[in-house]
């Protein structure tokens, strides 16, 4: 295989450094009040990461100065710029807001942190599908959502208040360095089928995001904070089965409906778990009391007595106990 030339070894690096110039044009547009600038930045920013790296693997330009670079470049272009855009807008010159945007920065950066030690950890198969917490183009575009509803509404509302964006600011920064699994697209396998409804789609989308790129935008993230749940609910499955680790999508429906999928659309009900029904629970809430005569028998009728007990026990005391648990006696 021929080696990459010297200057096409050099792109990947060149379009990092054009995602973080343009991290930094957000904070230049936000000062001089121009927000929708400063959002298309961010997404411009967010667009440079996903191609940097692909294209480094696509030209086998992969380098270890890339790789710090890259992250480097993402602390500035998603954590603080974002963090900047926010407190401009938002908390100047509030103290208060000021401290709020450094948490943001420091999450984003330990999020970075922990990606790159990460790589270095053997992990299950499964794991390369799921990103650890949300990353970090994600979590920038997702820091501006109240700017960019009050830029596409035209108006302020409540979800623009200085409470509110502190309290969405706070929580964004616990997603980036939380242990939530969020899906990876670079795993994602689309079936030949799929590839021309998939390709319209994208056109769609693209037509959408020119004519109106900020409702767009708000779709797409309330769209990815909606996905976590289902990512959470995936990652859990995988864990609990390694024999869909390393299986097709098809293959690994079919063993959903193995394990239960196919029953539940049947109409049949589970198992449950830990208790028990019918007459077998009333006997377990309702003991059968036994009495001290019926066990010990009238005192000093020399034995008779212990005889008559037992002669009750196995007939009258034993159909009174079929009626206490509620049993039809053969």
């Amino acid at each position: 295989m021929a080696s990459t030339a010297p200057g096409v070894r050099l792109l990947p690096n060149a379009i990092t450094v054009l995602a973080m110039c343009a991290g930094l044009s957000a904070v230049h547009f936000a000062i001089r009040g121009m927000y929708g600038a400063a959002i298309a930045s961010i997404a411009a920013a967010a667009l440079f990461d996903g191609l940097d790296g692909r294209l480094a693997r696509m030209l086998d330009a992969t380098s270890k100065m890339g790789a710090e670079l890259d992250s480097l470049a993402d602390s500035i272009s998603f954590g603080v710029a974002p963090a900047m855009v926010l407190y401009v807008w938002k908390f100047d010159p509030d103290r208060f807001g000021w401290v709020v945007s450094l948490v943001f920065a420091v999450c984003m950066v330990l999020r970075l942190a922990r990606f790159n030690t990460l790589l270095d950890v053997e992990q299950p198969p499964y794991a390369k599908e799921f990103f650890v917490g949300v990353p970090a183009p994600i979590g920038g575009l997702l820091l501006l959502l109240p700017l960019t509803l009050d830029e596409q509404l035209g108006r302020s509302g409540w979800w623009s208040s200085t409470p509110v964006v502190a309290v969405w600011t706070v929580t964004v920064a616990m997603l980036l360095v939380s242990r939530i699994p969020t899906l990876s697209i670079k795993t994602i396998k689309v079936p030949q089928r799929l590839v021309a409804p998939l390709l319209v789609v994208v056109a769609l989308v693209a037509a959408a995001l020119i004519t109106f790129p900020l409702a767009v935008l708000v779709v797409i993230e309330v769209g990815y904070l909606v996905h976590l749940p289902y990512a959470v609910r995936r990652y859990r499955w995988l864990a609990k089965h390694p024999e869909a680790w390393e299986v097709p999508p098809a293959d690994r429906r079919a063993i959903r409906r193995a394990h239960g999928v196919a029953a539940r659309r049947l109409g049949l009900r589970q198992p449950m778990r830990n208790r028990v029904a019918g007459a077998a629970r009333r006997a377990v809430r309702r003991p059968r009391r036994v009495d001290s005569d019926d066990v010990l028998g009238p005192v000093g009728s020399d034995g008779a007595g212990s005889d008559g007990a037992g002669s009750r026990r196995e007939t009258g005391g034993g159909r009174r106990a079929w009626r206490q648990l509620g049993l039809r006696r053969k």
